[in-house]
């Protein structure tokens, strides 16, 4: 994953303060078990889920969901998980 994206992504939430419990959430949920233990010590999902989703989105496993994607998602993720039956 790139710091890059990873940079414009944390500055697109930083507007968006209402997502940031469930943005913090996902990172826990995509995250590889045990991932402190591995380089570069970060709550990163596996490459392989990252390159199954963006193949599924964009046809392309080496894309990077935009921030835009992104921030759509996790409104989308709080949204449901509120849902009640």
């Amino acid at each position: 994953m790139k710091a890059k994206w990873l940079l414009r992504v944390g500055v697109a939430l930083l507007v968006h303060p209402s997502l940031w419990l469930t943005a913090l959430v996902q990172v826990n949920r995509l995250a590889g078990k045990r991932w402190w233990l591995r380089p570069p010590f970060l709550p990163l999902p596996d490459p392989a889920l990252m390159a199954l989703r963006s193949v599924t989105q964009y046809g392309d496993a080496a894309q990077l969901p935009s921030k835009e994607d992104v921030v759509t998602w996790l409104r989308w993720t709080r949204s449901f998980s509120r849902v009640t039956t």
